[in-house]
Parts: structure tokens; sequence; C-alpha cells
């Protein structure tokens, strides 16, 4: 692409502007779940939707995000994904209801997925093989460091503002990232004229919404019902056509031949697989902090720091490793960190103190640190530079895929178990059946955060609360005794199928 080594840097700092969005978005609004779920009296399902809407468009569309950016120009999507994004982050902040706020959240979704493949290829495309591990440490660093202080940010101004805030705080940072890109990165993009692939790019929106939405919803409509039977195994048959339509078109949506590179195939597993514990963790540990331990928001956002700045700290040194001995023992140190992490939390969530959740806590965030960007940079050098909004294109649908199932299918088990939790335990009080049915209701409503709810149990069954707090206890802990043997799977991939040594030659 041209860039001098001044230039370099300057297009590296822009670039993680767009990263630093999404990583701020992620922490900041975990916090406000709570928050968010009590003033918009939104259903523990519903405010699932508000996570997995955000993360389900993202994953239904960023392959194409990363294909518009291969034949319009990365710095052309870039923007127009910024935009995007800055505009449904202000209507968040207005939403006035469930459904106003999930449908933002699909927005900002798609905004992301314009703009992320993007940065990434720039700043691979911009450095030299040697440099790039250092250059994607601090493309995702100065993101991560930013994601550090996004639970302490969100617990201040949700606690101390309003919720809508965490929102709205994106426009700044938007209006910086555009300024920057525009001003200092070269459009000079190696774009080209490829028809758009409609078939592929209708099987994937269809296919990945229809295949999460029956799962996560199988819960509330019962696993026997035809629409959650119907979602899941159309959404598969969607996705299975997908391939085979792939194949065969000339300039595919989502290039699935680069899974015929073993070593980008091993990648994107793994990401794959990470990625399905990495956003269940923040979220239900915010659940957890704030309805089982009963932290404030503020409390919770300086929890959550347990976790991400030793991921922050650790990817800088991860960085460097990378460039000198490859990818293979950062992914498997990390991913058996990350093993160990979520093990301890299915092991001590049980005993309701801080104190036991921070060893699981320092784990995951340094297992993460140790993975997430050596995985993906090392992905994106086996491909050809052409291909490389492809390949990133590809590595983050896969990455959201993994986030998106695995909040729909944790939350569907938390769920679950907490409905049962909570039937047993109004059966063992006793009465007659209209008072437990009553009862049921009080305490479901209770365990979403409706504040009438809580203070009427906290008024006439003061008794229930703790074992309420033990329900939910429990329903995290099942989540993420599930995510404990994903995690396994991404151990085996990191062991067994990914290359040993350090890449001499540029693909």
């Amino acid at each position: 692409m041209g860039f001098d080594r001044r230039r370099r840097w300057v297009t590296l700092l822009a670039m993680t502007g767009s990263l630093s969005m999404i990583m701020i978005d992620q922490t900041v609004v975990s916090v406000a779940l709570p928050r968010i779920q009590s003033d918009l009296d939104i259903s523990q399902n519903g405010l699932q939707w508000v996570m997995n809407g955000y993360i389900l468009a993202l994953a239904a569309t960023v392959a194409l995000g990363g294909r518009l950016g291969d034949t319009l120009g990365r710095l052309k999507a870039f923007v127009g994904g910024v935009i995007l994004f800055a505009a449904a982050s202000a209507a968040c902040g207005l939403a006035q209801g469930a459904a106003s706020l999930v449908a933002a959240r699909v927005l900002q979704g798609i905004g992301a997925a314009f703009m992320q493949p993007a940065s990434a290829a720039i700043v691979t495309s911009a450095f030299p093989l040697r440099e790039r591990g250092r250059a994607m440490a601090v493309y995702a660093g100065v993101a991560m460091s930013l994601m550090a202080a996004g639970p302490l940010l969100g617990g201040v101004i949700t606690q101390y503002v309003s919720w809508r805030w965490v929102f709205l705080i994106n426009l700044p940072v938007a209006a910086a990232a555009v300024t920057l890109a525009l001003v200092f990165c070269r459009a000079e993009d190696t774009s080209t004229q490829e028809a758009l692939d409609t078939a592929g790019l209708v099987l994937l929106v269809l296919g990945v919404p229809a295949l999460v939405f029956g799962i996560q919803q199988g819960s509330v409509f019962g696993w026997s019902s035809m629409i959650t039977l119907g979602s899941i195994f159309g959404g598969l048959a969607l996705l299975a056509a997908l391939v085979l339509v792939e194949r065969r078109v000339p300039f595919p949506l989502i290039d699935v031949s680069l899974f015929e590179n073993r070593f980008f195939r091993a990648d994107a597993l793994l990401l794959l697989f990470i990625q399905f514990g990495l956003v269940s963790q923040v979220v239900f540990l915010s659940i957890y902090l704030q309805k089982v331990l009963g932290f404030s928001p503020l409390q919770t956002g300086l929890a959550l720091l347990v976790l991400v700045v030793p991921a922050v700290a650790v990817s800088q040194v991860a960085g460097r490793v990378f460039d000198r001995v490859g990818v293979k023992p950062l992914a498997v140190a990390g991913s058996l960190l990350i093993t160990l992490g979520f093990l301890a939390h299915a092991l001590f969530l049980g005993r309701q103190a801080f104190s036991w959740v921070v060893p699981g806590m320092f784990l995951f965030g340094t297992g993460a640190g140790l993975v997430l960007t050596p995985a993906n940079t090392d992905g994106l050098s086996r491909i050809p530079d052409l291909r490389r909004g492809q390949a990133s294109g590809l590595l983050q649908t896969l990455r959201q895929m993994g986030g998106t199932l695995g909040l729909a299918v944790i939350g569907t088990l938390f769920t679950a178990v907490e409905r049962t939790g909570i039937h047993s335990l109004v059966q063992a009080q006793g009465g007659s059946e209209a008072h437990r049915t009553h009862l049921i209701g009080l305490l479901q409503s209770a365990a979403e955060g409706q504040t009438t709810a809580l203070g009427e149990l906290a008024a006439s069954r003061p008794e229930l609360l703790p074992g309420l707090r033990e329900v939910t206890s429990r329903g995290i802990t099942a989540g993420f005794s599930l995510s404990t043997g994903v995690m396994l799977l991404a151990l085996l991939v990191a062991v067994f199928m990914m290359r040993p040594g350090r890449q001499t030659h540029d693909a």
C-alpha cells in the first residue's frame, strides 16, 4: 500500500478508533444491563436480545463488511461503518422500550461489521511481516485499554448519570475516528470490481439469525414447538446451503476455500470456541455481581477490571512474543488458562463471595490476552494481501457466531435452571395452588430486576431472597460449566491443529 514508516503508525492510531468503540460498547453496556432491565421493564430473555441483537447482526454481516472493503475500498467501508455505528448509538441512548433498543443494537452491529474487518485489514497490510505482530498488538491494545476503563466508566455513568449515556459516549469517539481516518489514511485501497454475491448474503443473513433465534427462544416457546424446531433446523439448512453455494460462485461472499489452509482453519476454530465463552463471561458475571453479590454498577465496573486489565497488559507482551515464536505456544497457554478460569467459576461461584470469583476472572483475562490477538494475526498472515479483507471478514464472522451462539446457549441454560429453581423454591413453601402461582410470578419478576417485585418480595417474604440469589447463582454456574467444556475444545485445537514455530515468509 506504499506506506512510509511514519504514516504506518499514524494509520494504526486512526484504525484503533473503530475497535475502541466496539470494545468500549461491550464492557460499558454489560455493566448497565441490570439497570436497563429494571428501567425498561425487560424480561430476562429480552435482556439477552439487547446483547445478542448486536452480536448477531455483527456475525451475519461482518463477511459483507469484509467484502465491501475489498470491492469498494477499505477506507470507505471503515468510514461508513463508523458513521452508522454512531447513529445507531444515538438511537440506543434515546430508546423508550425493548423493541426500539434491540433494533438500534442491530444497527450498531451492522456498523461494527463494516468497520472492523476493514480496519484490521488496513493495519495488517500497512506493516511488513516482521512488524505485524507488534502493530496488531498496539491496534488491539489501545482499544483494550479503553475497554479496561469501560467497566469503571460504565459503572460511574450508570450509577450517577443514566445508562443511556453508555451509548451516547460513542459519539465523540466516532467523530475522532472518522477525522483521523480522513486526514491521515490513504484512500488508495487495493479494491476490485467483483460482483456482490447476493445469494450468499441472503443465506447468511437469514441462516445465522434463524439458528440463534431458535436456540434462544427455545425456553420461551418450548423445545418441541414448531417455531423452535423450524428455526433451528431451518437455520442449519440455510447455512449448509450457504457452504454449497459459496463453493460454486466466482466471487463468494464467504470464501470457504480459505479453510483449505489448515493453519488458517485452526486459527478460525480457536477464535470461534473462545468467543463462545468470552461474551457470556462478561455478561453473566455482571449479572452475578449485581444480582447475587449485591454490587452497585460502580462496584461491578471496578470488579470487572480484574478480568480486563490482565487481558490488556498480556496482549501487549503476546504480540511481541508472537513475532519471535509464532502462535502455537501462546494459543496453548491461553486456551489452558481460559479453561481453568471457567472451571474455577463453575466450582466456586456457589460460594457467593467475590474473593472466590477473582481467580477465575484473572485466569480468563490472562488467557484471552495471550491468545486472541496472536490467533487473529496469524490467521490473516496465512492469506495473501488481496484476500485479507475476506479473510478478516470470515474470521470475524466465526468469532461473532461463537459469541452469539454462546450467549444464546448459555442464556437459555441459565433461564431454564433459574426457572426450575424458582419452582422448586416455591413448592417447598406449600400453600394453595393460587398462592404458589402468585409467588412464582413474583419471584420471576424479582429475578428479572423489576423494582416493584423486589420491593414486594422484601416486604412480604424476605426469607426467600437468599433462595432467589442461590437460584440465580446456580443458573450462571451451569452456563459456565458448559463453557468449560467448550474451552477444552479450544485447547485441543491449539495443541493438535496449530503449527509450531514462527512464520518466516508472508503469504
